[in-house]
């Protein structure tokens, strides 16, 4: 008997442990049933970059069609500047405001292939006058090597400068950023120019005492003209830039302005002003 409760008890047990089992998996099976899953998702990430535009390339000018008919083939050009003797020796004084003036009728053709370039070539004439501090030059002189002599202690001109003049033929190789209206374009020009001697000649002006009184009057001029010293022939290597009408024009002279034997070997250096239509 005590065998069979003992059974009896054993069978009670274990029913309810299974039926605490199953009760509890139904609680969890209630539970997940009604619960509803939150999916949390990510905000989506701003773009920070700011959009890249691509300008599309112009399209090269073709420079060989554009119409230069307009533009006038011929023109006048003026120079004005500043000249100096380099290579002078001390006994050469040269003073105040040396200067030259140069006038030339040009012709500019330009080239086909590429019209921002063009060939010019002219005619005209060029004069330089280089002034003296208290020298006499004695451009009439019987000697074989051109005197420059001072005359501070003895009677002299206030004003002394000499002259050369030269017919000359320029030809330049030059360029324009915008060859259609030269107007509003810079502009480069290199190369030479040759010429020939037409004159040379010194002027005095109010002859003074060593005390520097006045013997005939400040309106007094004396001038002698002479070539034999002076070279007959020039060559000049020339450069230009500028803008629109104007350009600072400099040029070297490279053949000397004495004749060989005629006096120091001095080379003449120009710096100045240009005003040209082209």
């Amino acid at each position: 008997m005590k065998k069979t409760l003992l059974v009896l008890v054993g069978i009670s047990f274990t029913i309810l442990g299974m039926s605490q089992t199953m009760t509890d998996q139904k609680k969890d099976s209630v539970t997940k049933a009604g619960m509803k899953k939150e999916v949390v998702r990510p905000a989506p990430k701003k773009d920070t970059k700011k959009p890249v535009f691509t300008k599309p390339d112009a399209p090269k000018k073709d420079w060989t069609k554009i119409d230069l008919s307009t533009r006038p083939a011929d023109h006048l050009m003026i120079q004005y500047g500043a000249d100096s003797w380099l290579g002078r020796p001390d006994s050469v004084r040269t003073g105040g405001f040396s200067r030259h003036f140069n006038i030339y009728f040009m012709l500019d053709k330009p080239i086909k292939s590429n019209p921002r370039f063009s060939v010019a070539f002219g005619i005209g004439l060029g004069s330089s006058n280089m002034f003296f501090n208290n020298t006499k030059v004695d451009i009439r002189s019987i000697s074989t090597r051109l005197p420059f002599s001072p005359v501070d202690s003895v009677d002299h001109f206030k004003k002394f400068k000499v002259t050369t003049i030269y017919a000359e033929i320029p030809v330049e190789l030059r360029y324009y950023s915008n060859p259609e209206n030269p107007g509003k374009s810079w502009k480069l020009a290199a190369g030479v120019k040759i010429g020939t001697l037409l004159k040379s000649y010194t002027k005095g002006k109010d002859l003074v005492t060593k005390t520097g009184a006045s013997i005939y009057g400040t309106t007094y001029v004396e001038k002698e003209s002479d070539k034999k010293f002076f070279n007959g022939t020039m060559l000049a290597g020339t450069a230009r830039i500028g803008y629109g009408m104007f350009s600072i024009d400099a040029g070297y002279q490279v053949t000397g302005v004495l004749k060989d034997g005629a006096g120091p070997t001095m080379n003449k250096f120009s710096l100045g002003l240009t005003i040209s239509g082209l």
